[in-house]
């Protein structure tokens, strides 16, 4: 019995390391099972509190009072939207708007809201949405400003204008591709590239009279607030397109009027009639003439001038006049008249989309943009189709020969003279500046 014990014994403390670990395992196993039924009754538990209607409202109680009181909208302005439709689209009561209208209808006529134009107001989800304040721009530097009266519950109004820093900018460059993309290069705002090309787009075709290695000197504009950003652009002061070695300068002269153009050295206004291309930065893709119609398939007489650009590019009024016809033109898709004079219309056609505040019976000025080069109707891409109509009769655009403009005398050339000196001084100033 002794022998048998003491084996036994002897065995187990052989295997004693076996024994422990077979322990520890078990031990481990009936924790996890102990662990997991009490999760999953915990689950269970916290699920049953979940779904409970009681607390289910005390979260939706809660989460509708952590809603904000005031809300701030900003409104941008869609077409065909009047000042009640958007207030009425944020159920501000019709009291409140008549309010505001009235108020506002003092300082400004609201019948003529443009399109994005940002309205700004602040109402109270508490009280019945009232307005509490309103902000609306009058121009990129003014706007009116409404805040309610809390003791007569009645709108005060004041007038907010942001002060504005002119600045005077002097660039220059060579063309290495097209006058659009030197110009970008040298950071010259948009809008100063299009008036530099309206000014020249008298006498000058970007397409085919610019060569690599051409240059170009511009004086312009700024005007930014405190803080430096720019709000808009003013006159373009000189302008020199060094075209094949040619210098043509041009200088900004304003008379005593107050009426403004631009001169070459001689005094010699560079506004003419109509302008020789409506389009910046175009290709001439078919001109006038006989041709086989790229759609229809036989020869056919083209009778205006087609430009290939980019989609979006802008198209000016080559001259002043009125729009008589904006609208879809079948084969010539979306398209522009105007009449010019007794003598002068002009056809814009194929346009993706018109320009802000042009409809028929518009009167526009030279070099205003009046839409965007488009495909649409009969066409295969994007391209400008552009007719110049003399006295009913469609002609060749390219070989019409324009009337000069105006040259100044007596006393407005000399002061013509005077103003010109003070801009080269002014020029030189700004080259050594830059230097």
């Amino acid at each position: 019995m002794k022998t048998r014990l003491s084996k036994i014994l002897s065995n187990f403390k052989r295997n004693f390391d076996i024994f422990f670990l077979l322990i520890i395992i078990l031990a481990a196993g009936i924790s996890i099972q102990i662990y997991n039924s009490y999760k999953s009754q915990k689950k269970e538990n916290f699920s049953n509190v979940l779904n409970n209607i009681y607390f289910k409202k005390t979260l939706t109680y809660m989460f509708d009072n952590f809603d904000p009181r005031y809300l701030t909208i900003e409104h941008k302005v869609s077409s065909g939207e009047s000042l009640n439709i958007i207030l009425e689209k944020y159920e501000v009561p019709k009291l409140e708007i008549k309010k505001i209208t009235k108020e506002l209808s003092k300082k400004k006529n609201l019948n003529n809201l443009k399109i994005n134009q940002l309205i700004k107001f602040t109402i109270d989800k508490g009280n019945q949405n009232k307005v509490i304040r309103f902000f609306f721009p009058v121009s990129r530097t003014k706007k009116i400003q409404l805040v309610r009266n809390l003791k007569n519950d009645n709108f005060e109004s004041k007038e907010i204008t942001k002060n504005l820093n002119k600045k005077i900018i002097f660039k220059e460059g060579k063309i290495s591709q097209s006058l659009y993309r030197s110009a970008i290069k040298s950071n010259i705002l948009p809008n100063i590239i299009v008036e530099f090309a309206r000014i020249y787009g008298f006498q000058v075709d970007f397409q085919r009279d610019i060569r690599k290695n051409d240059a170009y000197q511009i004086i312009y504009e700024i005007f930014q607030d405190e803080d430096g950003k720019i709000f808009e652009t003013g006159k373009i002061i000189f302008a020199n397109l060094i075209l094949s070695g040619q210098e043509n300068s041009l200088y900004l002269f304003v008379d005593k009027k107050k009426n403004w153009e631009h001169y070459d050295m001689n005094g010699k206004s560079v506004r003419k009639a109509l302008m020789k291309t409506p389009i910046n930065g175009a290709r001439l893709s078919s001109s006038f003439g006989m041709r086989k119609h790229p759609i229809l398939g036989f020869n056919k007489m083209h009778k205006g001038t087609d430009f290939a650009a980019k989609e979006g590019t802008p198209v000016m009024a080559s001259g002043d006049g009125k729009v008589i016809r904006a609208r879809w033109c079948g084969g010539g898709g979306n398209c522009i008249k105007i009449k010019h004079n007794s003598t002068y219309s002009t056809v814009y056609a194929h346009l993706s989309k018109f320009a802000s505040g042009i409809k028929e019976g518009v009167r526009v000025k030279q070099g205003r943009i009046i839409g965007y080069v488009g495909s649409t109707g009969m066409s295969t891409g994007a391209h400008l189709h552009y007719e110049v109509i003399e006295n009913k009769k469609r002609i060749n655009s390219q070989t019409l020969k324009l009337p000069s403009g105006k040259i100044l005398s007596g006393k407005n050339r000399k002061l013509f003279e005077v103003a010109k000196i003070k801009i080269d001084v002014l020029k030189s100033e700004l080259i050594l500046s830059s230097n």
